[in-house]
């Protein structure tokens, strides 16, 4: 074998083995051999939607033919067209040039009651950045589309204006990013790619909470860029209120702006959702079908897509019909997912009873008995990260307490388990085994 290119020539034939013709023809024929780095197998995908599911079906199979071919574990990884370019050219891409795809466009955002607010004023900034909500952050659970909301922002003030600067990233890849900057000496140059930027993009905010030296960095990055009247979007699991480690001052500055949430979507939303999907991928869903996948598919809007990738993959891989059957088997897995065990808050109280020896109304109420406020804060604590309660309602199932209460409790909680291993593995135990009840 001559060239990396040879090397792909004989991976496809030893996937012939495995795979269909239609199956290589339908999933492999935009895939390139561009390199190979090591024990790393480079391939370049331009189509996004073929690059995933290679990803996701048919990774194992390439990496046993290329151990197969050097008796040796390869890793593969897959460039789209900016990571190839920044390949070919040695050079780093802009931020901003990733919010090309048209998949997160305000077009492409299926809009319902839960989520109505969060789109509404993400239009607005994205039209008028920094004039009226600044900064604007919207909090819900995962996959309920708020990635999708701050690239369509990205991507509407990228065509409004195609020299700013956008610069975007996640909160746990921000402290990571700090570390580096610290230990190669570059902590300037991570300041001005932040600092000079029009537009700030954090996803998953929360992240940032605990870790001293990220939230004073990212303090003085919030204070530069608001003054000098450039936008600010941030996405979390939770309102700042909730962030139990976050510092005052960067919580008092996440309220400054607007504050959005965005719940599951309705049964009329996810109809609404799994036709769009359906439509953007070329397929036609029987109304019948539609209806049965929004009705099972009910935790958010990334299962719902999944779902209909899925489908998709069944169709164009083993030739079934969009039916029933066939659409039940897709599911399964997102069925299952959404069946996950939740205990009830009762149920964690129970075991904790248990645990502790004392009597359910004495952990509930005022008593402040031997064991009484330990069990009574692991229990505040563990409703809290367990169960999808918010603090104003774990406070109405321990007496009516007020949600600073349960606030103070749960940092309570989490500062010991921060110092103490051993009562850290304690309410893991605890966890674990309240988790085992089902």
């Amino acid at each position: 074998m001559n060239s990396v290119a040879d090397v792909w020539d004989n991976v496809l034939s030893q996937l012939k083995g495995e795979l269909s013709e239609t199956t290589i023809a339908t999933w492999f024929d935009e895939l390139e051999a561009v390199d190979i780095q090591g024990n790393t197998f480079i391939l370049h995908c331009s189509n996004d939607f073929k690059k995933g599911y290679i990803e996701s079906l048919f990774m194992k199979n390439i990496k046993a033919s290329l151990h197969d071919i050097f008796s040796t574990d390869f890793e593969v990884k897959i460039l789209d067209d900016l990571d190839y370019a920044e390949l070919k050219d040695n050079r780093p891409h802009r931020q901003s040039e990733r919010f090309t795809s048209a998949e997160f466009t305000f077009e492409t955002f299926v809009v319902g009651p839960s989520n109505k607010l969060a789109y509404a004023a993400s239009v607005s900034v994205a039209e008028h950045p920094a004039q009226n909500y600044n900064p604007l952050l919207i909090y819900g659970d995962s996959g309920l589309g708020k990635t999708h909301l701050i690239y369509a922002i990205a991507n509407v003030i990228r065509r409004n204006d195609p020299r700013s600067k956008i610069a975007y990233v996640k909160g746990d890849d921000l402290t990571n990013e700090l570390v580096d900057a610290i230990r190669e000496g570059k902590t300037a140059e991570m300041r001005e790619k932040y600092r000079q930027a029009d537009l700030l993009l954090v996803d998953d905010v929360q992240f940032i909470a605990g870790k001293k030296q990220t939230q004073e960095e990212f303090f003085h990055t919030f204070n530069t860029l608001y003054e000098s009247g450039r936008q600010i979007v941030l996405t979390s699991d939770r309102p700042p209120s909730e962030m139990t480690q976050l510092e005052d001052r960067l919580r008092t500055r996440f309220e400054w702006g607007l504050l959005v949430d965005v719940a599951p979507p309705d049964f009329e939303t996810r109809l609404a959702i799994v036709k769009n999907k359906a439509a953007l991928l070329g397929m036609e869903l029987p109304d019948k079908i539609s209806a049965y996948i929004a009705e099972n598919v009910t935790a958010n809007v990334r299962q719902l897509e999944g779902t209909i990738n899925k489908i998709l993959a069944y169709k164009d891989l083993l030739g079934n019909d969009t039916d029933e059957e066939t659409v039940t088997r897709a599911i399964q897995d997102m069925l299952r997912r959404s069946n996950e065990y939740v205990p009830t808050p009762e149920a964690i109280l129970e075991y904790i009873s248990k645990y502790y020896s004392l009597d359910e109304s004495v952990i509930r109420g005022q008593q402040r008995v031997r064991d009484a406020v330990s069990a009574r804060q692991i229990a505040m604590y563990l409703i809290r990260s367990m169960t999808n309660l918010s603090l104003d309602e774990i406070g109405k199932v321990f007496d009516n307490r007020d949600h600073s209460t349960v606030l103070y409790s749960i940092q309570q909680i989490e500062k010991k388990m921060k110092k103490d291993a051993a009562f850290a593995e304690m309410v893991k135990e605890i966890k674990t085994n309240i988790n085992s009840k089902r």
